[in-house]
């Protein structure tokens, strides 16, 4: 008994440095060279000038059209329109675009757990049966021939890569920026889905609208060139008054047929946007002839705000999040690998399946290390840190960008309500010179001219007041897309994480 325990701490006294090795190399793992992420301080996200109130909203006479209040998740509700709300929902269900998104979401979630999966032990299994014939030397009996027998093999393996200097860890969080990247992509695609379903339904909505107008125009001017007809009928107005009153019907008549065109251009556009062929809408969308219109000052917030929001902001910074790790990824091609491995095998002949003396096991660390051409790692690394400044280049660019498409979304909204004031006011001085005009007519105290000049500006007037209505409509719906809205943003997660402290 003392001699098998005095064997049993003689193979373990041989065994301990190898188990110590590993240990210690495994303590190693905590270790990661590269550079740690953080959005850098340079970057014009973290500026001061890009969080600050838009400069559109510090205008004299914004605050009936700019409000700093925040924008509500679902701002399509602002409206107040039930069809605008239950279509924006089904785009958001059944939008191709969407559906691409969510596929390189799902493939990018595959390959962080492709990434995880190898910071894992692997078991690795062989076997198999054979029959044949040895040679007596391998053996160790010269002259000796062996009989032809089965034999047979098995094998077991485990092996862990040790995280020496950090490359699995780089390589994961590198996967995991992919990865936050592709769902702000799916964010981003909610943003256009809904902003795209909105504009072409105010598209559609404003057009039928011109087209109303256009068409009452028509109306009208039938009505006159009835008016005109008695009158020269009865002798009270030449050839002349009737073939103008016919030429300004043919003008109005040019105008409906486009503003069809248009529509129908919009619904088609707005069929797409919900995953339908053209044509598949409901009745009461196809025949919509009402402006939808946000009443009062839109709620915009704040410089802040909007990098927090904006997911092309959020994938951008992901992005370089990403970079940053890979050249942690690179760095470590200038070290070895280390291996933790287990094996064990059972081989010999067929009688002997399993016996103690066909056992063998080994563990041990296992170290790799393709001795690496120097100028060549260092190019790798300087090829990701060339990525990684572009990265933080584009990240720059699209926070300029965001911020310059928000300020002119508002800059035109706003003067597009100037715009809309203006109309308004002609249009209604438009009509009481119009209706001036008829009664001195029909009282022969004036000429036709002065009637049909009233009314051709009368109806150039109501067809500029409702394509400056449309326009409104729509830019309305540009600043929310501007401002990011219309996804709801996990908290604490990505570039709202990262810029929270932004200033």
């Amino acid at each position: 008994m003392t001699r098998r325990r005095h064997r049993r701490a003689t193979a373990f006294a041989r065994r301990a440095p190898v188990l110590l090795a590993a240990l210690l190399l495994a303590g190693c793992g905590s270790l990661a060279v590269g550079p740690d992420y953080h959005v850098p301080p340079e970057a014009v996200a973290r500026g001061a000038a890009a969080a600050k109130p838009f400069q559109e909203s510090q205008a004299p006479d914004a605050a009936a059209a700019i409000a700093a209040d925040p924008l509500p998740p679902r701002w399509w509700h602002l409206f107040r329109d039930p069809t605008l709300d239950a279509l924006v929902q089904q785009a958001l269900a059944r939008n191709t675009d969407l559906r691409v998104a969510a596929a390189t979401l799902e493939r990018q979630n595959a390959a962080l757990a492709q990434v995880r999966a190898e910071e894992r032990p692997q078991l690795s299994l062989s076997g198999g049966p054979a029959f044949g014939h040895v040679s007596g030397l391998s053996e160790l009996a010269p002259g000796v021939s062996p009989p032809d027998q089965f034999a047979y093999s098995l094998g077991a393996g485990l092996s862990y890569q040790i995280d020496v200097v950090g490359e699995l860890r780089r390589a994961a969080e590198a996967a995991q920026a992919d990865a936050a990247a592709a769902q702000a992509g799916v964010d981003l695609a909610r943003v256009n889905v809904a902003a795209g379903t909105a504009r072409a339904y105010a598209t559609a909505c404003a057009t039928g609208a011109q087209l109303r107008v256009a068409e009452s125009s028509v109306a009208l001017q039938k009505e006159q060139v009835d008016v005109v007809r008695r009158l020269r009928d009865a002798g009270r107005a030449g050839a002349t008054d009737f073939a103008r009153a016919q030429s300004l019907l043919a003008q109005l008549e040019a105008a409906p047929p486009a503003l069809r065109a248009q529509r129908q251009a919009a619904l088609y556009q707005l069929a797409t946007w919900l995953g339908r062929t053209p044509g598949d809408l409901p009745a009461d969308v196809q025949q919509c002839a009402d402006v939808p219109r946000v009443a009062g000052a839109l709620p915009v917030g704040d410089g802040a705000a909007l990098l927090r929001r904006r997911p092309d902001l959020r994938r951008a910074e992901r992005q370089l999040a990403a970079a940053t790790a890979r050249i942690g990824v690179a760095t470590a091609q200038l070290y070895p690998k280390v291996s933790l491995g287990l094996s064990a095998t059972s081989a010999g002949p067929a009688r002997d399946f399993l016996g103690s003396d066909a056992f063998a096991w080994n563990l041990g660390p296992l170290i790799r290390w393709s001795v690496p051409n120097t100028g060549a790692a260092r190019a790798r690394i300087a090829g990701a840190e060339a990525s990684a400044r572009g990265a933080l280049a584009s990240f720059d660019g699209a926070v300029l960008q965001a911020l310059r498409e928000t300020e002119t979304a508002l800059s035109t909204y706003r003067q597009e309500l100037v715009t809309v004031a203006a109309l308004t006011r002609a249009r209604d001085q438009s009509a009481e010179v119009a209706h001036q005009a008829r009664r001195l007519y029909l009282g022969g105290r004036s000429s036709y001219l002065d009637t049909l000049d009233a009314q051709r500006s009368l109806a150039s007037a109501e067809a500029s007041l409702a394509a400056a209505q449309t326009r409104v409509a729509q830019e309305q719906v540009a600043v929310f897309m501007a401002l990011g809205g219309g996804w709801e943003a996990p908290e604490g997660t990505g570039a709202a994480a990262s810029l929270s402290g932004a200033g």
